[in-house]
C-alpha cells in the first residue's frame, strides 16, 4: 500500500491547464480587474494570490484560458504592459505536482 502523501505515487488526472503567471501586480488589483485586463485574449478566469496575514494581494496572480493560442497571444501582448501603474511580467505558469496533506 502506497502512502497517500507521496507525490510519486499520485497520478495526476487533471486536464491540461492553459494558465499564465502575472507578476508585479499592484496591491489594489483583484480577481475581476485581472480578468478584465486579459479579456481581449479570451481569459475565462483569474485569481490573485492573497496574503492571509496581511489581508492584501501578494503581487501576483494567474489567468486561465481555453487554449494554447490564447495563452501565447496573452504572453506576447501583455508582458511588460501597464496594469494599475505597474509594468507586469506575464509568463507561462509552471504546473506543480499535487501534494497530499495528512
Amino acid at each position: 500500500m502506497a502512502a497517500p502523501w507521496r507525490d510519486s505515487d499520485y497520478k495526476d488526472r487533471s486536464p491540461l491547464e492553459y494558465r499564465v503567471y502575472v507578476g508585479n501586480l499592484p496591491f489594489s488589483a483583484n480577481d475581476r480587474s485581472l480578468k478584465d485586463s486579459f479579456a481581449n485574449y479570451g481569459a475565462i478566469s483569474a485569481e490573485i494570490a492573497w496574503d492571509s496575514v496581511m489581508g492584501r494581494s501578494r503581487g501576483f496572480g494567474f489567468v486561465n484560458f481555453e487554449d494554447s493560442e490564447s495563452v501565447n497571444a496573452a504572453i506576447q501582448g501583455m508582458n511588460g504592459q501597464d496594469i494599475g501603474g505597474r509594468n507586469v511580467t506575464v509568463a507561462q505558469a509552471n504546473t506543480r505536482p499535487r501534494r497530499w496533506r495528512a
